[in-house]
């Protein structure tokens, strides 16, 4: 979220030794390989190290080492930062270190280059062409409980909390292992049980003394698609964009795309798509800043995690009432928390810039629908990363048909038609689409 010339000017300032990136969204890979190629434009001559939730080590060997001639380094973790760093300076590790790393990362572009050349590949009209038949045979589509727009302030944490999914806390700390049984786990289960007791009293206090408010937007639109990969939203005036698997399939299965989950305006049902957005990181920066004031890391990364765990517990609490209640096409659902984390329920709710809607420039009309920053006080940044970072958005669907997917690779023909259709320039829609572009595009000079 920090522009590459304010980087590099802060790097010039300190006259630093290393950079280093971390991407926690996909935007954040694009921006990398530009600021990349900023250095190698400017002359830099120290090394580049590239981490972070959304980063590989493909990725970097293929997309952003090729626009830097100094040392790119992908580095996996933060436990690992000091020894790459380490080798990186010393006089008597550094060339070996970095004629390795620069053999392996050529070994990997070559790799790519070979599948991708192997790849079978299809047309978007093809790949419309196979999109799947979902029924409305017998089916009615459910109006919800309410039209519009309607904001959840000051959610009981306390409802909260029994919808938490642990596994990824623990991830966020560097334990492997899936709860609970990583509390008795040979190898970090002591680890695990004295960081748990740890979270289990400050999550205590979050909840008694409300150190945070959670705050929810929620909103029914009716809506149709177009036949093809746009939903319509008549009333309000505008459509959400869905991109179509285009990978081909030999096993008879359909190339998705949301849109498909919408019943069609030539079948004159009235169906309806949802949205949300959902916040748990309200007084989240004033309780760090108080942590970090006393120079207490741990606690300040302690209610970091925590604020994020009740955040996708939020989201799952209220698409629970919108299955039973709200929406209410599922009234006499009755799931465990362990069902609710397997997905175990009817109906989806995916996010932009996640496997299924991976533009993340979808968020612009979801929060404009919801009135999002007024309601619940997230914003979006010109990233479209969401402040505060505690938060998660996404799109109801109800159809009993309706799964979560991957849209994978696509092809040029497909971003040109997606450019055409948000009014976007053809160099607009790869930079966000990067991630999935099935060829490799020509970067702007």
């Amino acid at each position: 979220m920090v522009p590459a010339a304010k980087i590099l000017e802060a790097a010039r300032q300190h006259n630093v030794d290393i950079i280093g990136l971390s991407g926690l969204i996909t935007p954040s890979l694009e921006e990398m390989a530009f600021v990349a190629s900023e250095m190698e434009r400017e002359g830099w001559t120290i090394p580049l190290l590239i981490g972070g939730a959304t980063t590989s080590k493909v990725h970097t060997a293929v997309k952003i080492a090729p626009n830097y001639s100094q040392p790119v380094v992908h580095v996996l973790d933060a436990s690992r930062a000091v020894g790459v760093a380490s080798s990186l300076l010393s006089d008597g590790l550094k060339d070996a270190f970095v004629a390795e790393t620069a053999a392996e990362y050529e070994a990997v572009r070559v790799a790519r280059a070979a599948r991708q050349q192997d790849m079978k590949r299809q047309t978007f009209e093809a790949a419309r062409a196979n999109k799947p038949t979902i029924s409305y045979e017998g089916i009615t589509p459910p109006a919800p409980s309410f039209e519009g727009v309607r904001v959840f302030d000051d959610f009981p944490l306390e409802e909260l909390v029994p919808r938490i999914d642990w596994t990824p806390f623990f991830q966020t700390w560097e334990l492997a292992g899936s709860y609970p049984a990583i509390l008795e786990d040979p190898v970090v289960g002591e680890a695990a049980r004295n960081l748990w007791k740890d979270a289990q009293a400050m999550l205590d206090k979050i909840v008694r003394e409300k150190w945070l408010a959670a705050r929810a937007v929620v909103g029914f639109f009716k809506a149709h698609s177009n036949g093809k990969e746009s939903i319509i939203l008549p009333e309000q005036g505008v459509a959400v964009h869905t991109i179509r698997q285009q990978m081909v399939k030999n096993d008879g299965r359909p190339n998705y795309a949301l849109a498909d989950f919408v019943a069609p305006k030539d079948s004159g049902l009235t169906d309806w798509l949802g949205a949300f957005v959902v916040t748990t990181g309200i007084g989240l920066d004033e309780r760090v800043a108080a942590f970090e004031a006393t120079h207490d890391d741990y606690s300040s990364i302690m209610v970091k995690a925590l604020a994020d765990r009740l955040a996708e517990a939020f989201a799952e609490r209220l698409h629970e009432r919108v299955r039973r209640e709200l929406w209410g096409y599922a009234p006499n659902e009755h799931l465990d928390n362990q069902a609710i984390i397997k997905e175990q329920y009817q109906g989806i709710r995916p996010a932009p810039g996640y496997p299924a809607c991976p533009d993340h420039t979808e968020k612009r009309t979801l929060f404009n629908l919801l009135d999002a920053e007024k309601n619940v006080g997230v914003h979006l940044t010109e990233s479209f990363a969401m402040l505060p970072a505690s938060a998660v958005s996404g799109f109801y669907f109800w159809h009993p048909q309706a799964q979560y997917f991957g849209v994978g690779k696509i092809e040029k023909d497909q971003v040109e038609a997606y450019a055409e259709l948000k009014g976007m320039s053809m160099a607009t829609a790869e930079r966000w689409l990067a991630p999935i572009l099935n060829y490799d595009r020509i970067r702007p000079s």
